[in-house]
């Protein structure tokens, strides 16, 4: 998570807390160090952001600081209410802990929040990856090493490009371009049994591969 981002999470939990949270309660909900959640606690107060408390005692947004409204209309609140809650479905639980975050933060322009309700049935996460990993390694255009299993059983070594996810009812698979293969090739979610976020980066060629892939999705 970028800083820009974590500090305004930062903010959204101290809005939301009827009670002071120490650091250790706001570390465990952002996921990192406390000594991480000391610096962007101090960054805040230097930006100004009312902050009260201090390490070892509790933090505390002082009454009536807000950020700007989310200017949606009531039909559009509950179009992000609904899809939202779809993410659920797709067993990815990075993306779905930063929905059920959007949902609490718009929630309170929605007369009806509970009203809208998307069943849980979907995709089982994949138990031996982390899709959020995954989705940074596409977003960074960083390579991966796999090791994967294919529906023969057959286990393979591999270093990829990361290119998509796509989120089927049953699966999650990801498309890369692969350099065993010298091809595109598609990789289900359950099937991985190790990933590794690797440093060699192929930047500025993720955009170039995902259109020739589509392209050939098109002719197929």
């Amino acid at each position: 998570m970028r800083r820009a981002d974590r500090l305004f999470e930062i903010i959204q939990l101290l809005r939301r807390a009827r009670a002071p949270l120490t650091a250790v309660q706001l570390a465990e909900q952002l996921e990192i160090s406390t000594r991480t959640l000391y610096r962007d606690m101090a960054a805040l107060q230097a930006l100004r952001v009312p902050v009260e408390g201090e390490a070892g005692v509790g933090y505390m947004l002082r009454a009536g600081y807000d950020l700007p409204p989310l200017n949606f209309d009531s039909e559009e609140v509950e179009a992000i209410i609904v899809g939202l809650s779809l993410l659920q479905r797709t067993g990815d639980r990075g993306l779905t802990r930063a929905a059920q975050r959007v949902v609490a933060k718009i929630e309170a322009v929605s007369l009806e929040p509970d009203a809208l309700r998307v069943s849980g049935w979907g995709a089982e996460e994949p138990i031996e990856i982390d899709l959020a990993s995954l989705r940074q390694a596409i977003r960074e255009e960083r390579k991966l090493f796999l090791v994967y299993s294919d529906g023969s059983d057959r286990v393979t070594e591999r270093r990829v490009l990361p290119l998509a996810i796509t989120y089927f009812v049953r699966v999650v698979v990801l498309t890369a371009w692969c350099e065993l293969r010298q091809d595109f090739r598609h990789f289900r979610g359950d099937r991985v049994q190790r990933l590794e976020l690797l440093e060699d980066s192929f930047a500025g060629q993720g955009a170039a591969l995902r259109a020739q892939w589509t392209a050939l999705q098109a002719e197929a």
